[in-house]
């Protein structure tokens, strides 16, 4: 079999896509898959709200739908902003619901004939959904398979495919949290590569086309990827040469931009006909905002959601610029790469909200992958590419082992830093005061050597009324000494084991000090990834005693957006000094 490796790659990727995806569906009837929620419902919900309830400017039917599937996130339509006339103007655009419509219909079809509500969230358009884009994906990752081994040999290719795909958070965003927008465009950017190859080797009006056709149709599925028309513009511009031979082509075709032009604007044309219907206007302000002068490079390098933080292989997809030589894509990959990373760093919300790495660079994963077999190739030809295998196998090892610390927010979606992943860093068994540090960056590694002074323990049970905001102090530690101590390193411990009947969400367990006017603060998250709700749970956390602190209270009390009510079963307040 000629280039069995990148095919035996290719097939193993898609099983590991499909047993992903079968494994976070649940398949009992008390609990269907859901994928159409969040995010993912504001893509959605044209498909019900056009051939189901003939309503896409009020959405009066999503109510009862909310109530029976829970898809906005929390009751609150965020998908969706009221426009000046009234109606409901969607935030995210229309082209993913495009692409999804071959997979509703299936669903809507197999609902009409079974015992399934076909109201366009029951599970047969979830399962039709979710695994619709894997096939998507499946059938783009076997066409990158075939455009790569124009370039680059055989076992580079099925090296880079696997590294690229469960290395990464590719396999996250395809089989898991399948129905954003990402999974869906990922397929467009091998398509335009691969058009744009058929352009430049046979010049024809259907290649040009067809690339305004899906340049038009990512744009309408995310604004920002309206820049994947470098790769067509740029390609093949690789030297002075080559540049001159590619605009000379142009000039000889030029018919052929003018297509591309009109069939670009056919892709988005259903935006703007949907904008115009609904919102009065051909153009509509979603809200989205970018500092393109002031970028958070942290989406790349920090601890938040760093791509090449929690996703490290990605740092050779950046290496692998170097090693583009004399390629036709060489212009086309390191600008569109550039300038796309610069474009979701300036990004307002550069937390882009619940994802594990940075989401928002999924779907160009098939332009990056062109830098990174390039890398992959050169580093075959060496002597130490054995090391390179293990060093791919643990990376492939860690990034899987993330991914379930992810889907039980162990790695949280949002809310990382640096010492907490240290903490939970390929740990099973995370302990609470590793959650701690989720909210305080105060820890004390060498309790062992410090020495206990005076604390106070409750063991009797406490009620806990519903309270907001400040409560009164549940436990206090009075610390009087001769000032001897304050030389010392000192520090305050607090656990307690605590059950919320209500309000377990966004309430915090609070530690303040106070000496003579001054005062610190600290506090833990009621509600962590290790925590159980209607359980006891057990907490633990450090706060430091500042040197000007010499005689002191360390109070504990609750705080709560949610009106917290529960029962504490334990409490201990420790006041810590050493070293010994």
């Amino acid at each position: 079999m000629k280039n069995k490796f990148s095919i035996i790659a290719c097939v193993l990727v898609a099983l590991v896509l499909i047993q992903y995806r079968v494994k976070h569906s649940d398949l009992s009837s008390e609990t269907p898959l859901k994928v159409t929620t969040w995010d993912a419902l504001g893509y959605y919900m044209f498909l019900p709200g056009i051939f189901i309830y003939d309503d896409v400017t009020k959405y009066d039917w999503l109510t009862e739908i909310d109530k029976k599937y829970s898809v906005t996130g929390g009751g609150d339509f965020y998908q969706a902003t009221r426009s000046e006339n009234g109606n409901y103007v969607g935030k995210y655009l229309g082209g993913v619901a495009i692409l999804e419509l071959p997979f509703f219909f299936i669903g809507h079809v197999i609902a009409i004939n079974s015992h399934y509500n076909a109201d366009g969230f029951s599970p047969p358009y979830q399962y039709t959904i979710a695994f619709g884009v894997i096939f998507y994906c499946i059938l783009a990752l076997f066409l990158l398979r075939f455009i790569l081994l124009k370039y680059f040999s055989d076992p580079a290719v099925a090296l880079s495919i696997v590294l690229l795909t469960t290395a990464t958070n590719f396999i996250q965003f395809v089989a898991i949290d399948s129905a954003q927008s990402h999974a869906f465009i990922f397929p467009l950017y091998v398509l335009m590569i691969y058009l744009s190859i058929k352009w430049h080797e046979q010049p024809r009006i259907i290649w040009a086309a067809l690339i305004g056709v899906t340049l038009g149709l990512a744009t309408i599925s995310r604004p920002t990827e309206a820049i994947m028309l470098f790769i067509p513009l740029l390609w093949g511009t690789q030297n002075k040469a080559a540049a001159a031979h590619k605009w000379a082509l142009v000039k000889q075709y030029l018919p052929h931009i003018l297509w591309v032009g009109a069939l670009g604007l056919v892709g988005i044309l259903p935006q703007l006909i949907y904008w115009k219907i609904v919102s009065g206007d051909l153009i509509f302000n979603v809200g989205s905002k970018w500092y393109f002068l002031n970028p958070f490079f942290r989406v790349i390098v920090g601890f938040e959601n760093g791509w090449m933080v929690y996703t490290p292989i990605t740092i050779l997809f950046v290496v692998g610029f170097f090693y583009l030589k004399e390629f036709p894509f060489k212009k086309s990959v390191i600008v569109f790469c550039l300038l796309n990373i610069w474009i979701i760093t300036a990004w307002s919300d550069w937390k882009y909200g619940a994802t594990y790495s940075t989401r928002a660079l999924v779907q160009s994963y098939p332009i990056f992958a062109l830098a990174f077999t390039a890398i992959v190739e050169r580093i075959l030809q060496q002597k130490w590419k054995v090391l390179f295998y293990a060093i791919g196998a643990y990376l492939i090892f860690v990034n899987l082992f993330q991914m379930e610390q992810y889907f039980t927010t162990v790695l949280h979606y949002r809310d990382m830093n640096r010492a907490y992943y240290g903490r939970i860093y390929l740990n099973p068994s995370p302990t609470p005061l590793d959650m701690s540090l989720m909210d305080t960056d105060e820890v004390l590694d060498t309790e062992d050597e410090f020495q206990v002074i005076d604390e106070t323990v409750i063991d009797t049970v406490i009620e806990i009324g519903r309270i907001k905001n400040y409560s009164n102090t549940i436990a206090q530690l009075r610390i009087k000494n001769d000032g001897s101590e304050t030389a010392k390193e000192r520090w305050i411990k607090i656990t307690a084991t605590i059950k919320a009947s209500a309000g377990f969400s966004n309430s915090y367990l609070n530690c303040k000090l106070k000496s003579s006017g001054k005062t610190k603060e600290r506090k833990i998250r009621i509600f962590n990834p290790i925590s159980q709700p209607g359980a006891f749970n057990n907490y633990a956390f450090f706060v430091e005693v500042p040197e000007t602190f010499k005689d002191f209270n360390a109070d504990l009390y609750f705080t709560s957006d949610n009106e917290f009510e529960g029962r504490i079963s334990s409490i201990r307040i420790s006041y810590l000094v050493g070293p010994l």
